[in-house]
């Protein structure tokens, strides 16, 4: 009996309470009922159904005495017609009404307030009626009953709960100090050793967790036990029991997660590494609130409905959320401060850029995110009362696994970013540029794969807290096709860089090979970089088409206005097309290669710079003549395969052709003494004979056949020997005879002669020397006499435009 009349007696009993709880629940509904007028207020004309003849209430009677009345009748069909819409202007008045979303969350809001305004209203009522005695002795009898099931429930839960957690506290006791003998990390650890502490640590606190949600539910049990045999009647369990062991369990769950995170008695268990006063401090703020509003919603509420009445009881949830919510933000507000602090030191201490930029974007807006969330928690929990935990669980959930599997994904990024590829030997060996482009590459599309994830975990942290449903989307037609379209363009990039990264690494290998590895050309390197440039381009343009039009972009102007511009340009520029296409071809068959001696368009040197549309050739004064190819009508190359150093030596007619000969293959084989000139006489010497008869003397021709560009070192030294060896043999090399007349004067006489009577010479057997010709006695020469005669028609041009210009190439 105490039971039954403790509410009655407690209410009469301290007025000052009664009045104090009337007037603020007066005030609210004012406030709310007002502001819910005032939105009403504008709307009313147009809510108010018209009438037939009066503003009376249309009863069933008034209806028959209106429809009995013929006049009447006609005026209401009439009025009807008046009011009804025209058929064709129904879709642009349904359009036109159609609230946009300010006015939807307007429309919301007025509802809301509204309900609140009637229910306080209401409630103040019902608590009126209850003071004075409005309860009968049924419903007081079935309130105390019920309030006495759930007490005892309550005890035999809440003393189950205690014991089992006073058992427990030996085994989270014992875990805790084996993590604490367990060998810990430095900063310098193997991955391995720091993989195997993680994945103790989380083993560890897991099945503690696992521990505390056993004894949880194990409680639980107790209590549901309690409620269903030590009550009567025995094997049955109210509804109101029911609820409290539902209350509990999630209460309990919720602070079993928050004991896992903080661990206040076990600082090896907890999650993040925090003080024991900081670890207690927010462990039961946290518990306090997750209490108030668990047993608030679940069982005060619903309680209070079932056993009272619905506005009273949605009168209790909401005083309970709104002390609930403000004391989150006071605590919130207290700590932002602390909390902002402590993350920025933690993004100080970060050892990457990117965790360290996301913890001083949480140290600045986590505050603002907390009170968001208790936000919206009041709001859904007001809106809809049955299903605002479940969906707040939910949301939460569905929010911390988006992130925390997000979170992962990046940080494997993050690593993956971090260490380099490395590609197998073989690989390597075939093509030695392409680890350097993959990891060239490679972080650009991780990066791009970064912002695919983020905006996937946006969408799905949207999806969670129903701004966005992302599953209706998915399976829409504008969802389908972006679906596909960031497939399709994903496929279309990737096989796009593949293309580019093989041809390219073919091409540069073949370009990097070193001397003595089968160095590439200069016909090679031009029309391999050729290839090249054409490869990127052709790659390119079809990929932006191709994306293009997976993106839903029309192409075919594009590809219109590019044929126009390229028919224009191929009309304006007939020149230049000539230019490349005579230069392909030169190329293609191999005509001239950088560094050959050729004779291009009148000009004889050495070609300096071959591009696809013209060459330069350094000619032996140093001038350089760019010619293009379009003026190139005949290439004569001196480098190709083998040369000639082609001799026609002229004797005097009294010479023997013989001796001539004989002393023509003692310089040459004095040449091939030469240590420089030697290697490069592929063959032995050819002497035809004689060429030419004529009045200068006797022409003997000599062919000496040697490597590409070196004949006019040959000819400069085997020249050198011969005019050495004719010399000492008294072989005379015939020069310009003149026919000297002694004219006269006028007078008939001629100016006297010079002359001079030889003195006798000593025979020398018919091998008299030559007029003008000093003997010189013959010596063999030993060395590297060759050196002297070595010219620049084969000046190497570098390779590198970055580098300066080669000395002359070596002879070996």
């Amino acid at each position: 009996m105490f039971i039954e009349s403790a509410l009655p007696r407690a209410w009469s009993a301290v007025p000052w309470a009664r009045n104090a709880c009337c007037i603020f629940i007066l005030l609210l509904a004012m406030l709310v009922g007002g502001a819910a007028h005032a939105a009403q207020a504008a709307d009313t004309s147009s809510t108010q159904a018209p009438t037939a003849t009066d503003t009376s209430e249309l009863t069933p009677a008034r209806l028959a005495d209106l429809l009995e009345d013929p006049a009447a009748r006609q005026r209401l069909v009439e009025q009807l017609r008046d009011a009804a819409p025209a058929a064709g202007d129904e879709a642009s008045q349904q359009t036109a009404s159609a609230p946009s979303l300010p006015g939807r969350l307007a429309q919301s809001a007025q509802a809301f307030l509204a309900g609140m305004a009637t229910h306080a209203g209401r409630a103040v009522d019902e608590l009126t009626s209850l003071s004075s005695g409005g309860m009968t002795p049924q419903q007081r009898q079935e309130l105390s009953s019920a309030l006495l099931g759930v007490a005892l429930v309550a005890a035999v839960t809440l003393v189950a709960f205690w014991l089992l957690r006073a058992i427990a506290a030996h085994a989270y006791a014992r875990i805790d100090r084996w993590l604490a003998r367990q060998p810990h990390t430095t900063a310098g650890a193997p991955r391995g050793a720091v993989l195997a502490v993680m994945l103790r640590r989380a083993g560890a606190m897991t099945g503690a967790l696992v521990i505390d949600l056993a004894i949880v539910l194990a409680a639980g049990l107790a209590g549901y036990l309690a409620g269903l045999y030590g009550t009567s009647p025995r094997g049955d369990i109210s509804a109101a029991q029911v609820m409290f062991v539902r209350a509990y369990i999630a209460v309990e769950f919720a602070k079993a997660l928050i004991r896992g995170v903080f661990a206040t008695r076990y600082p090896m268990l907890r999650l993040f590494t925090m003080e024991d006063d900081l670890a207690r401090y927010w462990n039961s703020r946290l518990g306090r609130i997750a209490t108030a509003i668990g047993y608030g919603l679940l069982l005060a509420e619903p309680l209070a409905k079932a056993l009272l009445t619905e506005s009273i009881g949605e009168l209790l949830g909401l005083i309970i959320m709104l002390a609930a919510y403000l004391y989150a933000v006071r605590t919130i507000w207290r700590n932002r401060v602390a909390l902002r602090q402590r993350l920025e030191r933690r993004a100080a201490q970060a050892t990457a850029s990117y965790f360290g930029t996301w913890f001083r974007l949480l140290a600045r807006t986590w505050h603002w995110l907390a009170v968001g969330y208790f936000t919206v928690l009041l709001v859904v929990s007001q809106v809809d009362t049955e299903h605002a935990l479940p969906f707040m669980v939910q949301a939460t959930i569905q929010s911390l696994l988006s992130l925390g599997v997000g979170a992962l994904l990046l940080v494997v990024l993050h690593g993956a970013l971090s260490r380099r590829i490395v590609l197998p030997q073989d690989v390597r060996t075939r093509l030695p540029m392409l680890e350097a482009r993959v990891n060239a590459y490679v972080p650009a599309a991780l990066k791009g794969l970064g912002v695919l994830i983020r905006i996937v975990v946006a969408l799905f942290v949207l999806d969670a807290w129903r701004v966005f449903d992302l599953s209706s989307w998915l399976v829409s037609d504008a969802g389908a096709t972006a679906v596909r379209t960031v497939v399709n363009v994903a496929i279309i990039l990737l096989i796009a860089a593949v293309a580019w990264t093989l041809i390219a690494s073919i091409i540069e290998h073949r370009l990097s090979l070193s001397e003595g590895s089968g160095t590439p050309t200069a016909r090679e390197r031009t029309l391999l970089a050729l290839f090249r440039n054409a490869a990127l381009i052709v790659i390119v343009t079809l990929t932006v088409l191709v994306v293009l039009s997976q993106i839903g972009v029309d192409i075919a102007p594009l590809i219109a206005g590019a044929g126009v511009v390229g028919l224009a340009i191929g009309f304006g520029s007939q020149k230049l097309v000539q230019d490349i296409i005579t230069g392909v071809f030169i190329q293609l068959e191999n005509g001239m290669n950088q560094n050959d001696v050729v004779q291009v368009a009148g000009i004889f040197g050495t070609v300096e710079k071959i591009t696809i549309r013209s060459v330069g050739i350094r000619t032996l004064d140093g001038g350089y003549h760019l010619i293009p190819f379009s003026s190139v009508d005949v290439v004569s190359n001196h480098m190709r395969d083998f040369s000639y150093h082609l001799g026609e030596y002229t004797i005097a007619h009294r010479e023997s052709v013989d001796d001539a000969v004989h002393h023509l293959r003692q310089a040459f084989e004095e040449l091939m003494q030469d240590e420089v000139l030697a290697p490069e006489v592929l063959e032995d010497i050819s002497i035809p004979g004689v060429t030419a008869l004529s009045e200068k003397g006797v022409t003997i021709r000599v062919l000496i056949k040697t490597t590409p560009g070196m004949q006019w070192a040959v000819q400069r030294g085997y020249n050198r020997l011969v005019k050495k060896h004719f010399n000492a043999a008294g072989i005379e090399l015939p020069y310009p005879h003149t026919v000297v007349y002694f004219g006269q004067d006028k007078n008939g006489y001629a100016p006297p002669a010079n002359l001079f009577l030889q003195t006798d010479r000593p025979d020398e057997h018919g091998n008299a020397r030559a007029a003008g010709q000093t003997r010189r006695r013959l010596s063999r020469e030993t060395g590297a006499g060759g050196e002297d005669v070595l010219g620049n028609e084969l000046d190497r041009v570098s390779e590198d435009e970055d580098d300066a210009p080669a000395a002359p190439r070596p002879v070996a």
